[in-house]
């Protein structure tokens, strides 16, 4: 029996469903690893992203593994003059995850997320569970009980 993350107890609590995948011992760092060892298309696995504006508000954006987030479109969906990566250190302090393992449901804080505009399409898709070797696949509806985003055009 695989462990449950908080990203998957927090799913139950609103009893939402969704898919758990585990992929613990295969080796996969990359997201589009991550993708082949969950026999999943890598526009259909996303990754999650922290950003930090000019403001010094942060941002997450979550986007298709294999894809690039465009920093220029994400600052201005957000409505920043800039915005970049935060540092790898920063983020476990921030989010209470950390890089590899951050998931759009559970952070610390409910930041200001967007999700690229090709989930809208999508049945499903994955994401990171919250925990290195685990991702959760649920319908971007259901995310929508669990955290607030909007859909945009993020990637180069």
């Amino acid at each position: 029996m695989e462990e449950k993350t908080n990203v998957m107890r927090i799913l139950d609590q609103k009893k939402l469903s969704y898919q758990s995948h585990c992929y613990v011992g295969t080796g996969a760092v990359s997201g589009v690893e991550v993708a082949k060892q969950l026999n999943q298309p890598p526009d259909k696995v996303f990754k999650t992203l922290v950003t930090v504006g000019k403001s010094g508000r942060h941002y997450v954006f979550v986007i298709p593994v294999e894809k690039e987030l465009d920093l220029k479109k994400a600052a201005k969906n957000v409505g920043e003059k800039s915005v970049e990566m935060i540092k790898s250190k920063e983020l476990l302090p921030l989010t209470g995850y950390v890089h590899g393992g951050c998931s759009p449901i559970g952070m610390k804080k409910a930041f200001p997320t967007m999700i690229h505009q090709t989930a809208a399409q999508l049945d499903t898709f994955c994401f990171s569970a919250g925990k290195i070797g685990y991702q959760v696949e649920m319908k971007p509806d259901d995310l929508k009980k669990v955290i607030r985003f909007e859909y945009a055009d993020l990637v180069v």
